[in-house]
C-alpha cells in the first residue's frame, strides 16, 4: 500500500517539476528585462549615494520606506493619533518585511534597522519580478506574444517601476492584484478572492480589488447562473482590510484610526476638483511673481504630466475595451478615479505602474521605432526621476 502511495506521487513530483520548468522558460523574457532594470537602478542609487555621500541603503529607504520600516521596527500605537504616524501605513508589507528579516537576522543588534533595509528590498524586488511575469502573462492572454513582450519592456522601464527598488508595499501589492485578475480571469474564485484579500491588506488602493471581484463575480452569475461560488471571491476580497479595521480598533479604541492619520497627518482626502487645485498650485509657483526666487514643486508638475499620461491610457483602454478583461478595465478605472481625485497622491509615477494595464495597453498600439523611442524615453525618465527620489525630499515616487 505505501508503494502504491510512493509510486503515485512520484510522477506528481514530475509533473510539478516539468511544470514549473516550463512555467520558468516561458517567463526567461521578463525575467531577464526585469533583472537588466533592476541593475540599472541599484548603479543609479550607488552613483547617487558616492556623489551625495548618503550610505546606499538610505538610499533605497526614502519617503515612505521609513515609515515601513518603523511599523517593521516598532509596530503600531496603541491609541488614535491625529497627525503623521505609522497608522497611516497597512500592515501586511511590513509583516513581512519582520518575517524577512528575522529569517536573515544579523548577529550584531547595530545592524538591526539596515537588516529591516535590506529585508523590504528584497520583497520588494521579489514581488517586482512576480508581478513582471504576471503582467507578460496577462498581456499575451489578451494581445499575442509580440505585444505581451513590449508590454514587458515597458513595465519595467517605467519610472513608477523605481519602487520594486525601495522598501514600498507596491513592490507586494501590485502582484497580488495582477495575480487576482489572471485568477478570475481563469475562473479560479477562491484564488482570486486570497489574493485580493491580502492586497487589500497591504494598501488601501487595493480595495479597488472588492469591486473588480464583485463585478467578475456578477458577470460570470449572468453568463451561467449556476452556483454561487463566484461570489467566494469579493468575500474573501474584504478579509484583509476587514481584520486590520479588527485589529485598530481592539488596539487604539477606533476602527478608522489608519483614515484618521491619513486624513489628518497628511490632509489626504478624495475631492473631484484635486486636479485643479493642482494646477492651480503649479501655476502660482510658475508665475512672475516667483520669478527671483522659484519654487515650482516638481511633485505638482510630474503629478500633472502623469495625469496627462493617464486620460491618454484610459482613452486607448477603451478602444482596447474588446480584447482586455473586463477585470483588468475596471481594476484600472479605479485606480485611476482615487489618482484623479487625491489631494495628496495625484497621478505619480508609483500610482501608474500600480495601474499597469494603463502603463502596458500602449505596448498594443506602438511598435517599430516608435517604440524603441518610447523606451529610451522610459529608462532616461527612470534613471534621472529616480535619482531624484532616492535622495533628499525632491520628488515622490
Amino acid at each position: 500500500m505505501e508503494s502504491a502511495s510512493v509510486a503515485i506521487a512520484a510522477p506528481r513530483a514530475t509533473r510539478l517539476r516539468e511544470r514549473a520548468g516550463t512555467a520558468l522558460y516561458g517567463a526567461r523574457f521578463a525575467i531577464a528585462v526585469y533583472l537588466a532594470t533592476r541593475a540599472l537602478l541599484m548603479l543609479v542609487a550607488l552613483v547617487n549615494g558616492t556623489v551625495r555621500h548618503h550610505a546606499f541603503t538610505h538610499e533605497l529607504a526614502q519617503w515612505d520606506g521609513l515609515w515601513y520600516r518603523a511599523v517593521a521596527n516598532h509596530g503600531y500605537p496603541d491609541h488614535v493619533v491625529h497627525a503623521e504616524s505609522t497608522l497611516g501605513f497597512f500592515p501586511l508589507y511590513p509583516m513581512v518585511i519582520w518575517l524577512v528579516g528575522r529569517a536573515f537576522v544579523m548577529p550584531i543588534a547595530h545592524y538591526e534597522i539596515l537588516s529591516t533595509t535590506i529585508a523590504g528590498v528584497i520583497v520588494s524586488g521579489l514581488g517586482g519580478l512576480a508581478a513582471t511575469v504576471l503582467v507578460g502573462r496577462l498581456a499575451q492572454a489578451w494581445w499575442g506574444e509580440r505585444a505581451a513582450r513590449r508590454a514587458v519592456l515597458l513595465f519595467c522601464l517605467f519610472p513608477g517601476s523605481v519602487v520594486f527598488s525601495m522598501v514600498y508595499a507596491e513592490g507586494l501589492m501590485i502582484p497580488l492584484a495582477a495575480g487576482c485578475i489572471l485568477a478570475l480571469q481563469r475562473r479560479r474564485w477562491i484564488l482570486a478572492g486570497a489574493l485580493a484579500g491580502m492586497a487589500t491588506a497591504c494598501e488601501p488602493q487595493a480595495l479597488v480589488l472588492v469591486g473588480v471581484c464583485a463585478v467578475s463575480a456578477a458577470l460570470e452569475l449572468r453568463r451561467n447562473r449556476a452556483g454561487l461560488r463566484p461570489l467566494l471571491a469579493p468575500v474573501l476580497s474584504l478579509s484583509g482590510a476587514a481584520a486590520f479595521t479588527a485589529f485598530l480598533w481592539l488596539r487604539t479604541g477606533s476602527p478608522l484610526a489608519s483614515l484618521i492619520a491619513q486624513h489628518d497627518g497628511w490632509k489626504e482626502k478624495t475631492d473631484v476638483f484635486a486636479l485643479a487645485h493642482l494646477t492651480e498650485q503649479l501655476a502660482d509657483q510658475m508665475s512672475l511673481r516667483h520669478f527671483n526666487h522659484p519654487t515650482i514643486n516638481l511633485n505638482l508638475l510630474v503629478g500633472l504630466v502623469g495625469a496627462l499620461i493617464l486620460i491618454v491610457a484610459l482613452a486607448l483602454i477603451a478602444r482596447n475595451r474588446r480584447e482586455m478583461s473586463a477585470e483588468a478595465i475596471v481594476y484600472t478605472l479605479g485606480i485611476a478615479w482615487l489618482g484623479m481625485t487625491s489631494e495628496y497622491v495625484p497621478p505619480m509615477p508609483r500610482l501608474l505602474i500600480t495601474a499597469f494595464p494603463a502603463v502596458t495597453v500602449v505596448a498594443r498600439y506602438v511598435r517599430g521605432r516608435p517604440f524603441t523611442a518610447l523606451l529610451w524615453v522610459n529608462g532616461v525618465l527612470l534613471a534621472g526621476l529616480s535619482a531624484l527620489t532616492f535622495v533628499g525630499t525632491t520628488l515622490r515616487p
